[in-house]
């Protein structure tokens, strides 16, 4: 699992400019597959079938991570750009990045003002991502269009994995690499001679700039019950705000509610009853500050009953995100569990049991 991860976030893919990640799954998953497939807004959708008839489960990860795209060169060599994405501006100046040009990655930083410099300014000021700028070591323009840097070119997080205590590790693009790499090992691990259903994996784009992708797959396929696999936010920091209800290290999230969700009652127990049954480690999430594909999903078609997976991460949407392994490996496994336990689409019905 560590050498997925390692390999999905080392591969460029802000919002709408997710091909390297895609062409990788793509290659890894289509001789595993009965059917895969790349729809024209490049969600790869994988079909795996099941030994036994059963309901159709729709699972989703997103490909895309939060970046910047090339708006203007100035003359001086400086890289003006928008945001793709949601981004904290306190946290951008000084942080190395990647500007992905047509001759290859060129490595630069989101300049700063020098310290000696702070008594001139206003050090409360939060400066807009339009008044920045990327400094690739350019002298000028021409320079830049030299080193193949033009508009339009994706600029990505310059972090690489690095494993830090005994079970944490730190990068950029966790999310949701994570979930992608959550979703392949679950094709990959599942016994599908003991499956009573049809898995349509989605590994969809553009999920940070309005679950565009998601939307898309969503229209295109009919599933009896859907999952999203996404990280979250956990809340076990000092800040004044954090309430400490989701913690790194204490188990896979099961989603009640996020703002882009309600999630159907029938899955979150039904994911909280077969996780106490195998032993593994889970926590119940509310938090209305994050979305997901699910709320794309949930909405598809005439309503599906819809649910989340999530893994706990730290620093979202930073370019030091950070999780716990232990987290990730539980997840896969609340997935795989899942698939092996559903039977039929009466299971997830909004009227089932004594609900």
């Amino acid at each position: 699992m560590e050498k997925l991860i390692q390999e999905l976030i080392e591969l460029p893919g802000a919002c709408g400019q997710e091909h390297a990640v895609i062409r990788y799954l793509y290659d890894r998953l289509k001789d595993k597959a009965d059917e895969c497939y790349v729809n024209g807004l490049g969600d790869l959708i994988v079909t795996k079938k099941g030994a036994f008839d059963g309901p159709v489960l729709a699972v989703s990860a997103h490909t895309d991570e939060v970046g910047f795209i090339v708006k203007k060169i100035e003359k001086n060599g400086l890289i003006r750009f928008e945001k793709l994405g949601g981004h904290d501006d306190r946290i951008l100046l000084s942080q190395k990045v990647i500007v992905h040009g047509g001759k290859g990655p060129c490595p630069g930083v989101i300049g700063t003002i020098s310290a000696h410099m702070q008594k001139f300014d206003n050090p409360t000021l939060v400066r807009n991502h339009r008044e920045m700028y990327i400094d690739i070591g350019a002298e000028n323009a021409e320079e830049v269009k030299e080193m193949g840097v033009s508009a339009g070119d994706q600029i990505t997080w310059d972090t690489v994995f690095t494993r830090c205590g005994a079970n944490r590790a730190y990068g950029h693009a966790f999310d949701d690499r994570c979930g992608c790499a959550v979703l392949v090992k679950a094709i990959e691990n599942t016994d599908f001679s003991k499956v009573h259903g049809t898995l349509i994996g989605i590994f969809s784009t553009q999920e940070e700039v309005g679950l565009r992708g998601a939307t898309a797959a969503a229209a295109a396929i009919r599933p009896d019950v859907a999952l999203a696999v996404d990280t979250t936010a956990v809340s076990d920091t000092p800040e004044a705000m954090m309430d400490d209800t989701l913690a790194l290290g204490k188990g896979a999230g099961i989603k009640i509610m996020d703002f882009s969700l309600l999630a159907s009652r029938a899955v979150w127990t039904f994911m909280r009853q077969i996780a106490e049954e195998n032993n593994i480690p889970y926590q119940l999430e509310i938090f209305t500050g994050i979305g997901t594909d699910a709320g794309a999903l949930h909405q598809g078609n005439d309503g599906v009953p819809t649910g989340v997976i999530s893994v706990p991460s730290r620093y979202a949407h930073s370019s030091v995100e950070m999780i716990d392994m232990r987290d990730f490996d539980y997840c896969e496994k609340l997935l795989e569990a899942f698939l092996l336990n559903m039977r039929d689409k009466s299971q997830f019905s909004f009227l089932q049991s004594d609900l």
